[in-house]
């Protein structure tokens, strides 16, 4: 299961740290966070799928939300029995009722007192 998360987790930090980096043009030497580079590679997306480069982030912001419900989706299938105990011992123990406090004459009682 670690091993799911990991390959899972894994691309999105490294694309999207790419991303944030070369988009904001923080290459810190190397090329490969250049902007021009970053442009470079989404005009030829852009161009590959015919399609206008700017939405290219947007799609690939929607497959990771995509993949994220999908592997949450396998991850509770698997630990679907821990699920339903932790929502039945949940469902079970519940908090009292607020009991409504008598008021004497005099007022409420504070804290302070």
């Amino acid at each position: 299961m670690r091993a799911l998360l990991l390959l899972w987790i894994a691309p999105l930090v490294l694309f999207w740290g790419w991303y944030f980096l070369s988009l904001n043009d923080m290459n810190f030497g190397y090329v490969m966070l250049s902007r021009q580079l970053h442009d470079l590679i989404f005009q030829l997306y852009g161009e590959m799928l015919g399609i206008d480069p700017a939405l290219i982030p947007g799609m690939i912001a929607k497959a990771c939300v995509f993949d994220s419900f999908l592997v949450a989706g396998i991850v509770a299938f698997r630990r679907r029995r821990q699920i339903s105990a932790w929502w039945h011992r949940q469902r079970s123990v519940r908090p009292p009722l607020n009991r409504i406090e008598r008021v004497s004459s005099d007022g409420p009682r504070l804290p302070a007192e």
